[in-house]
Parts: C-alpha cells; structure tokens; sequence
C-alpha cells in the first residue's frame, strides 16, 4: 500500500481536528495553513471525510470543522478507506479485489493475505486519538 498525498493530509487533518476536539472548530485555511497546503486540495479532503461522515461543519463566525464522533472512535482504517478507497497492498488481496485468473494458484498471494491482515489490523485498531496523543508525546520531546 503506498499512501496518497489523500490519504497523508486527510489523517493530518484529522489529527488537527482530534487536538481541539470539544474546544474548537478549525476553518479550511487554518486547516491547510498547518499542512503547508492549498486551501482548494483540503476542501476536496475536508469534502470527503465530510461524505464519510468523519467531519461535521458549521458556517458562520464560529463556523468551521470539528470530528463527528471523538476521536477515539474514529479509527485510521476507517479515515484512509474514505480517502483512499483501499488500503490493499495488491489489487488480489482488495475486500473488492480485482479478480485475478492465478490467486488459487498464486505461490505469493498467502504473503500478501498475511500482510494485509496485518495492515488492517493496524490501521483498525490505531485511532485517531491515538495519533494525536503520540503526536503530542513527539512535540514534547522535541522541546
């Protein structure tokens, strides 16, 4: 599996998001002025964890994006899958895999099965919450 800039951003920005969750709402610029990105890439971003129902938003002076749910309940798997569409590591190994003529014969299609479950595995048990706080663990020791 190799990441998007997507998938990167978008779990960046969620990150963003988990930090202030319950305190504030982040707008798209501030949100993109943390990222060193455009304002346009993050709105298409922001507009799919949106349809995912990962992000809620209010307009007006106190308006911008929060999580929708907390953030330890919201899990990476979950916010790359929206982004990214797949976390497959080869196209035979997909939950809506492409289907592949050799995969009852393939000699290496039980490695990858291995390593997607074990993907999978992280991503669906490492939450956002998760990534925050080592987030925030990571800023202190590099005070």
């Amino acid at each position: 599996m190799k990441l998007s800039t997507k998938g990167r951003y978008g779990i960046k920005a969620m990150v963003d998001l988990a930090l202030v969750y319950g305190s504030e709402r982040l707008s798209v610029n501030q949100l993109a002025e943390k990222q060193g990105i455009s304002d346009t890439y993050l709105e298409q971003l922001i507009a799919a964890l949106k349809k995912a129902k990962l992000v809620d938003s209010a307009r007006g002076a106190a308006g911008g994006y929060t999580l929708s749910r907390p953030p330890e309940e919201i899990s990476v798997g979950e916010v790359l899958r929206s982004l990214e569409k797949t976390t497959a590591i080869v196209d035979c190994v997909d939950v809506e895999g492409s289907p592949c003529a050799n995969a009852c014969t393939c000699s290496a299609r039980p490695l990858w099965l291995k390593l997607q479950h074990r993907i999978d595995d992280v991503l669906n048990t490492t939450t956002i919450k998760d990534m925050a706080d080592d987030y925030m663990t990571q800023l202190e020791r590099s005070l």
